[in-house]
């Protein structure tokens, strides 16, 4: 369904002549919000729901932009979650109103009412009033508004000034792309450790906790910055990202929606932290019932937390697999054989040739028995661990009775050095819940 052929615009626009605006805004809202709630638990595709709502929503704006007479001299800008097209139930609505110089008297009072109508209408909108000069300096001082910028969109208004202020910024190379990574990397590292820098709270927060949204947000944010993209799909074409990695971001991200739409609906407020009882009746929104082996809550959040177990594991990959680029053009390599399938680079082990684990399966213990006999090693290079989830699927029955193998797990678990370290890196990779099956079976059976 297109996302306007349930909203009849000309007649809006005639109501609008003969009715209080608030009653025809508030009218049209409630209609919209009734259309798109029978459509979720129809089952609507959730990229098609968010993204219509963020387009209807575009259309109010506009509507009324146009009521309130402001013109073209300055712009209504999307930022943030909205900027990206995206909109769940309880969303904030973030918009900057970007002006070319300080407004005279009459256009602020303009954008004042504009803003108030706003609210008034109970949208859940954040603004922001700036010139371009203060956006900038907005921008430079405080990497929050600088990301949000990365995504924004023009709705209405002089469409100029939006472009003027992104060459502004490229040309003074604000927040370059390694001082951005690196803060970007630090501000999810201080969100993880408010969620204990773990994926399995009993209680989620769906957005924040690590493997949630925000986990692929700044996987996004970090890409499109360095890259100088905008379209996530060109992540794959440069080779950041390969096909399979796009997919289980992508897929991720999906299920994350579902749920936190979901969530919305049930709280009716933004709702992020995904208590027991929306556990509860989100199960059996989705359609889980109870068995003899487990309840239907138990199932849900078993897929809830292998969801973002796999979200968390690749955004280790990528953004190590970035941290180890802009690092490699600063340092001079330190290369040292281990023998001929392993060497360390700068103390991190990797592979000798990507062909390692396809030609020698062994290899994919082998490597974690290396670590444990060498405390010096601090990790695993990056494209090393790609290479690890690339071909973990070696590990089958086969694998797993050959002797060889059987010999480099004990050996393994006589490590001198940090045994835990290695388990949890196994875990980490997907190589330990493979080995043995009987663990994989019980990721993410936290319930």
């Amino acid at each position: 369904m297109s996302a306007l052929l349930f909203f009849d615009e000309q007649r809006f626009r005639k109501a609008l002549e003969s009715e209080k605006p608030v009653t025809v805004f508030r009218d049209a809202i409630q209609a919209a919000h009734t259309h798109f709630d029978n459509r979720f638990h129809e089952g609507e595709d959730i990229r098609t729901l968010v993204t219509e709502r963020a387009k209807f929503v575009d259309l109010l704006l506009d509507n009324a932009w146009q009521y309130f007479g402001i013109g073209d001299s300055v712009a209504l800008i999307a930022v943030g979650g909205y900027g990206r097209v995206e909109l769940h139930p309880h969303s904030d609505i973030d918009v900057l109103i970007l002006l070319p110089s300080e407004p005279d008297a009459a256009l602020r009072e303009q954008l004042e009412r504009f803003v108030t109508f706003l609210w008034d209408l109970n949208l859940n909108i954040g603004h922001s009033v700036r010139t371009v000069e203060e956006c900038i300096q907005a921008a430079t001082d405080d990497i929050t508004i600088a990301t949000n910028l990365l995504e924004s969109r023009t709705l209405t208004g002089n469409r100029l000034l939006r472009t003027r202020l992104r060459n502004e910024i490229d040309q003074r190379n604000i927040w370059p792309s390694r001082e951005f990574f690196y803060a970007k990397w630090q501000e999810q590292r201080e969100r993880h450790a408010k969620h204990n820098n773990t994926e399995y709270n009993l209680e989620p927060n769906i957005k924040n906790a690590p493997g949630g949204l925000r986990d692929i947000q700044t996987i996004m944010w970090i890409a499109k910055r360095h890259f100088r993209i905008d379209k996530t799909s060109d992540l794959v074409r440069n080779g950041f990202l390969t096909e399979n990695e796009f997919n289980i971001l992508r897929n991720g991200e999906e299920f994350l929606w579902r749920v936190r739409y979901g969530l919305h609906l049930l709280a009716g407020r933004h709702e992020e932290r995904l208590s027991f009882d929306y556990q509860r009746a989100l199960a059996r929104d989705f359609g889980y019932r109870d068995t003899e082996g487990s309840l239907a809550v138990e199932q849900f959040m078993k897929r809830y937390y292998r969801v973002v177990v796999a979200v968390r594991e690749l955004n280790d990959v990528l953004l190590h697999y970035l941290d180890e680029s802009l690092s490699d053009d600063d340092n001079i390599a330190e290369i040292v054989d281990i023998n001929r399938r392993f060497r360390t680079y700068n103390d991190y082990i990797e592979v000798q040739s990507e062909d390692v684990f396809r030609q020698h399966p062994p290899a994919l213990l082998e490597i974690f028995v290396l670590m444990g006999k060498n405390a010096q090693i601090k990790g695993v290079r990056a494209s090393t661990i790609r290479l690890i989830r690339e071909h973990r699927g070696l590990i089958d029955e086969q694998f797993r009775s050959d002797l060889r193998n059987t010999t480099l797990f004990m050996e393994l678990m006589r490590s001198p050095h940090a045994l835990v370290t290695q388990l949890l890196r196994m875990k980490r990779y997907g190589v330990l819940g493979r080995y043995l099956p009987e663990f994989g079976e019980i990721v993410g059976q936290m319930q």
